[in-house]
């Protein structure tokens, strides 16, 4: 007889293999067996919306920048960028629970920009709760507290990071 310590078999007398093969059998929900090739932001419906092959896989709760109608017009202005973007870097140590850069400013942006004398802003960014403060996120996702960037909660943020690469474009709508 085979001394406890090496015991291949679980519980209920499954064995470790037959259990694995059975874990990577599971299926798993949509957003995270496929990537999303495009990101739709629409900001009335406060919602982030990841598509694939124009089939709508995933969608989630967002809040914005703490003054969120409108266009971002300048560094400062709490607002979150309208337009068509891309996400074109993720940065998984920022100090959010990871972060995707959405391309704001964009030429139109900074000539839009420069032409009021205003400098544009930009690192706007798709990213979680603050490090630390993921616990909260049932409170802050209910008013927009961002400084212009979208918000999520950190599981919401998890599904969204597996989802997107760089080069994903984005459209934020009013």
């Amino acid at each position: 007889m085979p001394s406890p310590s090496h015991n291949s078999t679980l519980p209920c007398g499954a064995s470790m293999p037959i259990l694995l093969a059975a874990l990577l059998l599971l299926p798993l929900p949509a957003a995270a067996r496929e990537l999303a090739d495009r990101v739709l932001v629409d900001k009335s419906e406060r919602r982030l919306y990841l598509y694939r092959k124009q089939t709508l896989h995933a969608a989630f709760p967002v809040a914005f920048g703490a003054n969120p109608r409108g266009h971002k017009q300048q560094e400062g202005d709490e607002r979150t960028p309208e337009g068509r973007y891309v996400l074109d870097y993720r940065k998984a140590d920022s100090d959010y629970y990871k972060s995707i850069h959405i391309s704001y400013p964009a030429a139109r942006d900074i000539a839009a920009a420069k032409k009021r004398g205003v400098p544009p802003g930009g690192f706007v960014m798709i990213h979680g709760q603050r490090n630390g403060f993921g616990w909260a996120a049932f409170l802050t996702q209910r008013f927009d507290w961002t400084n212009g960037c979208i918000a999520l909660r950190n599981a919401d943020m998890e599904v969204v990071w597996q989802s997107v690469r760089a080069g994903t474009p984005i459209e934020i709508r009013p």
